[in-house]
């Protein structure tokens, strides 16, 4: 576990179905559950799904990045170059579709990196992005990014 880890709860209306995404797709280890909640090892951070009904689950507003329609809520992981790869191998595999298909933002600039967006079977949105230069995920510059 990293020295700090993040927590994030997140809403989901079918424990089972995810259950299967998070635990067998993604491979996250599970932790403590409860019939209304699952814990799990998000890449070393702890991720909580609870149970909601359906109607309660949250619309998505969108934002343009680099072009493209993102959802303006998500979370993800940055991994190594090679472990986004093998990730685009499982999520192929799977059958999983993509919201925003494996792409390079940013190209050429500061802070370039390959991302892909995908939804979990409640409609949580999830980034996973990997950069060319993995310093840049924090630099800044004075390029606007619009």
């Amino acid at each position: 576990m990293p020295d700090t880890a993040f927590h994030l709860a997140l809403p989901v209306d079918d424990l089972q179905a995810a259950a299967a995404f998070y635990g067998d797709m993604l491979g996250c280890p599970r932790g403590r559950s409860s019939s209304r909640w699952i814990d799990y090892d998000f890449f070393g951070h702890q991720l909580v799904v609870h149970k909601v009904a359906t109607e309660d689950l949250p619309a998505v507003a969108r934002n343009p990045v680099d072009g493209e329609s993102v959802p303006a809520s998500h979370f993800g992981v940055v991994l190594d170059w090679d472990a986004w790869d093998a990730l685009q191998e499982t999520i192929r595999g799977a059958g999983v579709s993509y919201v925003m298909e494996p792409c390079t933002r940013f190209a050429g600039r500061r802070g370039e990196q390959r991302t892909c967006f995908i939804r979990d079977p409640a409609g949580n949105h999830l980034e996973f992005k990997c950069f060319r230069n993995p310093d840049m995920l924090f630099a800044s510059d004075d390029d606007a990014y619009d």
